[in-house]
Order: structure tokens, then C-alpha cells, then sequence
């Protein structure tokens, strides 16, 4: 990777994809086998319905499938890529990372690739990384997934983290470009509150007393990261606006993360921006983590919302906690 020199450069989006499992689970699916109803989980997330990797469907195939659609809207062939970055905290295996094993399957081999685990911030993260890169003449282009099984870590028997989640991912490729693009980027994290949203098992701490792959779900407090999303994503928000010089009223679009529509409405009553012009996909998708923006975002552009021109403000808050946004023009 040689470095390019001339104007500035801008990291802009060429095309977008994604992909869902084709299994779907409703709400009143899961009101069959648990304490719960659609009435219960709509009126507490906005959530109706999500999608469920089949058995032997992995996040690299959900990934692979996103990054072919993305490719094909940008007009590129995989051998154009110079860098694959996947946001991912659900990746295949422990090693070979999730970026490899998609390259491996798009037949490609040379350019970097590797994962970013930031939770659901993970696509944001994963594309200020990439951003970078192209910002500093280092690639032309990349290749940006955020992708997700969750399913295959959740109690299905636990009302408060089961009716939450879905499988699903989203795509985008970047090219360099001297008028527009990422206009910044703003990432932030507090371990601190790790414990509110966490899974408590891995490699090196191994699993759980008296646990074995049964131990292996998703622990929440959901009063507490309601709170901590609100605030967090508020602050990310103005953050982006005033780093640009921007008023909000300039925003064409809001694509925000995709865990609950409170915490989505929230922040678009912050920003006094109409529920018209935020993309909203979690009655459908659920919160597919790292997968939910991209995916939020293809579904905005495909569906003929999302112009080229318009300014979108991307945003996203996740275990760790982890949040970020991105400011761009389309």
C-alpha cells in the first residue's frame, strides 16, 4: 500500500449491501415458549420480528453474501479491494479472523483483513478505521461489514435478552474521492460499565463454575444501558455536528443503531428531527449488533430514501460500552 498524494481525500460510500437469514421468528413465535407476548415486546422495543441463522449458516456467510451485494452496487470486482475490515463480536472462530475467512470466500487473497470487536459499535468503529486508511492515501478502497449471529448466544428462555436480538449483516465499499465522502468520524468507550452489558465467558477467563457452552449468553442490564445509550449517543451526536460546523437541521438523515425504538426516538427528539427522516428497521431485524447500521443504511439507500448528496449521521452505542457516529455525505 503506497501512500497517494494530490487533493484531499474523502472516504466515500459506493455502494451498500446486506443480508438476512432467511428464517424468521415473530413475536408471537417466541410467546409460545416464553412469559411474553407481541403486545409486551413491541410496546417495550418497537421489535415485531427477526431473522435466525440456520444451523451451519455462520456470520462469514452472512458477511460473504452482504459484501457480494455491496460490491455489485459499487461496480467493483473483490480483486479491487485493498482492505476488508469486519465488525464483529460473533465472529466463526477465535482465529482465523472473520475478515480472512470472507476474503478467503470472495476467492481474494493480498490485501489486509481483520476484525473489529466494538459490539453493536462495531460497524461504526470498523469504517472510522477504514476511513483513516483511505484518508491517509494508504488504500483506494475498502471493503466495511458489520455482521452478526447473536442468536447463538442468547437464553432463549430469558424474556429480557431472547425478544432483543436477531442475526444479520450489512455491507459497504469506500473509494477515495476529492469532493465528498466521511466528512469525520468520533469514537468512544468506557470499560468501566462493562458489567451492564457483557457475555462473562472466553478463552482466557474459560467458562463459568458448573458451566459449560450453556453459559454462553448475553447478561444485560436493560434499565441501566437504556440510560447510558440515551446520554452517550445525545453527546456523539452535537459532537459530530460541532466538529463539522453543521446545525442539525442540515441532516437529511438519521441511521441509527438498532436496539430499541425508545432509545431511537430519543435521540431524534434531541436532535428535533421528524421520525420521517430516521431509518428505522428494528421491528424487523431486531438489533443485529454490529450488523444493524449497515443494514439500516442498504435498506435507506435500496428503498430510494437515502439520494446521493444527502447528509446522513450514522450512530451507534454497544457493550463495553462502546459508542460512536459518523457524519457523511452520500
Amino acid at each position: 500500500m503506497q501512500p497517494m498524494t494530490g487533493a484531499p481525500i474523502f472516504a466515500r460510500i459506493a455502494g451498500t449491501g446486506s443480508y438476512l437469514p432467511e428464517r424468521i421468528v415473530t413475536n408471537d413465535d417466541l410467546a409460545k415458549t416464553i412469559d411474553t407476548s407481541d403486545e409486551w415486546i413491541a410496546a417495550r422495543t418497537g421489535i415485531r420480528q427477526r431473522h435466525v441463522a440456520a444451523e451451519g449458516e455462520c456470520t462469514s456467510d452472512l458477511a460473504l453474501e452482504a459484501a457480494k451485494r455491496a460490491l455489485d452496487a459499487a461496480g467493483m470486482s473483490a480483486d479491487e479491494i485493498e482492505l476488508i475490515i469486519v465488525g464483529t463480536t460473533t465472529p466463526d472462530v477465535i482465529f482465523p479472523s472473520t475478515a480472512t475467512i470472507v476474503q478467503s470466500k470472495l476467492g481474494v487473497a493480498g490485501c489486509p483483513a481483520f476484525d473489529v470487536n466494538a459490539a453493536c459499535s462495531g460497524f461504526i468503529y470498523a469504517l472510522t478505521v477504514a476511513d483513516k486508511f483511505i484518508r491517509s492515501g494508504s488504500v483506494r478502497n475498502a471493503l466495511v461489514i458489520g455482521a452478526e449471529t447473536l442468536t447463538r448466544m442468547l437464553d432463549w428462555t430469558d424474556r429480557t435478552t431472547a425478544v432483543l436480538f436477531g442475526d444479520g449483516a450489512g455491507a459497504v465499499v469506500l473509494k477515495a474521492d476529492s469532493e465528498t465522502g466521511i466528512l469525520s468520524t468520533h469514537m468512544h468507550a468506557d470499560g468501566s460499565k462493562g458489567d451492564l452489558l457483557h457475555n462473562p465467558v472466553g478463552v482466557s477467563k474459560g467458562f463459568l463454575p458448573g458451566e459449560d457452552r450453556a453459559g454462553v449468553v448475553v447478561k444485560m442490564a436493560g434499565n441501566e444501558v437504556f440510560k447510558h445509550a440515551v446520554k452517550a449517543l445525545d453527546s456523539v451526536v452535537e459532537e459530530a455536528l460541532e466538529a463539522n460546523g453543521i446545525d442539525r437541521s442540515e441532516i437529511d438523515w438519521l441511521i441509527p443503531h438498532q436496539a430499541n425504538l425508545r432509545i431511537i426516538e430519543a435521540t431524534a427528539k434531541r436532535l428535533h428531527m421528524p421520525m420521517d427522516h430516521v431509518v428505522v428497521t428494528v421491528d424487523k431485524h431486531g438489533n443485529t449488533s454490529s450488523g444493524s447500521v449497515p443494514l439500516a443504511l442498504d435498506e435507506a439507500v435500496r428503498s430510494g430514501r437515502v439520494a446521493r448528496g444527502q447528509l446522513l449521521l450514522l450512530e451507534a452505542f454497544g457493550g463495553g460500552f462502546t459508542w460512536g457516529s459518523a457524519l457523511l455525505r452520500y
